[in-house]
């Protein structure tokens, strides 16, 4: 027995002094799981909400993962350029974005459909449809042979938008054709069609280019996050109205190779965590934007309701446009477009 003793023991020196692993002798030692890093842009600047919430979630993501998956956030713009945050993604430069989807009218019209637009659908209808009605589905359909996708849970649908911070007051159809505002996506092009002078400019401008007097009016978000941006200072009136964009969806997209890279246990964290802070988002500011009026208020603002002769008649000239649009886009458009217009019917017979 002291022979096998001695033996055993300079068997081990001579292993340990050529750097042969110990565990080789008694069972192989679990390897300790590989980190996995991403980065993740949102497209605000740092004090818009949805900057915040982007931010807080993927920290709650890297928290919760035990720093498996670090997702590394970026503010709007200083990984790429302004809106430019999903093409990123589909290049890999980012793995993730929180974005709003009609940032990408250049690669897809029916993109300003999932978006701040008129007659999309509000809140909790746009949400419901997104997760369960196949509007998640639908979008991963209009982006197919791009390297990049979205999951149910990963829209936050936010309140109404408010309709225009202005220094001039609107009172009648024809005033529309006396403003220059910033407006985006498909209510740029109907508020153009009916006379107004339109532009783009990235949210993180919109203070500067008011105060310069570069635009007369804009809209952007809600009354909460736009009150933190201090808009009162730059705007005397605020208009507000779910006619212009009855909600304004911001939506989580990953990079595909990526996303199929990740455990099946890190795909669930990162969805179940997403689907937290959307929801929680959106509740959030419906509470923050109730506030916002008496402080825009506080502030000499003066907050209106848009005269009733304009909501009707951008909502008549949606319907024309969206009508054109389904009839000469791709069918993917026509496709989103019916599916949305039947939940939302479905989902006011029950209201």
């Amino acid at each position: 027995m002291q022979a096998i003793k001695k033996v055993l023991f300079v068997l081990l020196l001579a292993l340990l002094a050529t750097g042969a692993a110990l565990p080789a002798i008694v069972g192989e030692a679990a390897e300790a799981p590989k980190k996995i890093v991403w980065k993740s842009s949102g497209h605000g600047p740092a004090s818009d909400p949805s900057q915040i919430y982007h931010d807080k979630m993927c920290q709650a993501i890297t928290e919760a993962s035990g720093g498996r998956l670090e997702i590394k956030p970026f503010v709007g713009g200083s990984i790429v350029p302004a809106y430019k945050e999903l093409d990123a993604v589909n290049d890999g430069v980012l793995q993730m974005c929180y974005t709003c989807p009609m940032y990408n009218l250049d690669k897809w019209k029916a993109a300003g459909l999932i978006s701040s637009r008129p007659g999309a659908l509000a809140g909790e209808a746009l949400r419901t449809w997104f997760n369960y009605g196949g509007g998640a589905d639908l979008m991963n359909k209009m982006m197919e042979g791009y390297n990049a996708l979205t999951f149910p849970g990963a829209l936050s649908p936010l309140p109404e938008e408010v309709f225009f911070h202005s220094k001039v007051k609107i009172e009648t159809v024809d005033d529309l054709k006396k403003i220059k505002a910033r407006c985006m996506g498909d209510a740029g092009e109907i508020l153009k069609r009916m006379g107004m002078a339109t532009v783009i400019i990235p949210g993180g401008e919109l203070y500067e280019a008011m105060k310069r007097g570069t635009i007369d009016a804009f809209e952007y978000s809600t009354l909460a996050s736009n009150w933190n941006m201090h808009f009162n200072e730059v705007a005397k009136y605020v208009y507000i109205s779910p006619t212009r964009a009855p909600s304004d969806p911001q939506v989580v997209f990953v990079n595909k190779d990526a996303w199929n890279a990740l455990p099946k246990d890190l795909q669930l964290l990162v969805q179940t965590t997403v689907d937290r802070f959307t929801q929680a988002q959106h509740e959030y500011l419906v509470y923050e934007s109730i506030l916002a009026v008496d402080k825009f208020k506080a502030a000499g603002c003066e907050v209106l309701r848009v005269p009733k002769a304009v909501e009707e008649a951008l909502t008549a000239e949606s319907a024309k446009f969206y009508g054109e649009k389904s009839g000469t886009e791709k069918p993917i458009f026509a496709e989103i477009y019916n599916s949305m217009k039947k939940y939302g019917e479905a989902y006011n017979a029950v209201k």
